[in-house]
């Protein structure tokens, strides 16, 4: 198996954590990547950081934003520059484990998955893990995933050969969740229950304020995905339902 996986990865601010994120990748036991990491204005000394790699690791490349797009933009750069048969995603400041594309790339060609996931870790901003696993489904269909986004964005891959090159909405937030609601339209996404990636929460970061995203589940149900008002309003107090019993 020599098919060629283009990593995705958005970077804004990152300096304390970029070189682990993409030591992780040239970690892995799969040989045939490239990483594309987008730099979206970083004011401290990410893509002088990641500059060094790219000199040492021609399969690392490095692009940089003239201004200050979100994440789901600067993903969707990378994903237009990529040249591989699979995207796959992964944060500035997350990590996979070095087997991560090897067991999920089998895990695809030996059952014809077309969208895949796995099971990930937490630590906080410090490394430190704070023993929370957050496992795979078997399967995810479109209609489950509108009730909630189970899907980590750190651990999906899909296949290029299939989809064709698939981008994500222009919205500031949830962009990942609004790009799985389309692949499954087309296929199921089917999840590798085996802890590979290692998911790093901070206490700034945009998905640390939970409820704070429902505004933005909002308008995927009613501008991206166009659903009624009223499945709109149901599928929100579900989320709502979901998250509280989280926390209970």
């Amino acid at each position: 198996m020599n098919k060629l996986v283009s990593i995705v990865t958005p970077v804004h601010n990152s300096e304390d954590f970029i070189a682990g994120c993409i030591g992780s990748v040239i970690s892995q036991t799969y040989p045939h990547w490239e990483h594309i990491l987008v730099d979206d204005c970083s004011t401290d000394k990410s893509a002088q950081i990641v500059r060094k790699y790219v000199e040492k690791d021609e399969r690392i490349k490095l692009i940089v934003l003239e201004v200050n797009s979100g994440a789901g933009i600067a993903r969707n750069k990378a994903i237009e520059t990529a040249a591989g048969d699979y995207i796959a995603f992964l944060d500035s400041d997350d990590l996979w484990a070095p087997e991560k594309l090897h067991r999920q790339l089998h895990f695809m060609q030996d059952n014809n998955y077309y969208f895949s996931f796995t099971a990930y870790n937490t630590i906080n901003e410090n490394g430190d893990d704070i023993s929370r696993v957050v496992k795979a489904r078997e399967r995810v269909t479109y209609k489950s995933a509108l009730f909630k986004n189970p899907i980590g964005c750190l651990t999906v891959i899909y296949d290029l050969n299939f989809f064709g090159k698939q981008f994500m909405p222009a919205i500031r937030k949830r962009q990942d969740y609004a790009l799985w609601l389309k692949l499954l339209k087309k296929t199921d996404a089917h999840g590798l229950n085996e802890i590979l990636a290692t998911y790093r929460l901070r206490s700034n970061s945009i998905s640390s304020n939970k409820f704070g995203l429902l505004q933005y589940e909002w308008k995927i149900y009613r501008e991206v995905e166009g659903l009624s008002f009223l499945k709109s309003l149901f599928y929100i107090l579900s989320a709502v339902v979901l998250k509280m019993k989280s926390y209970f």
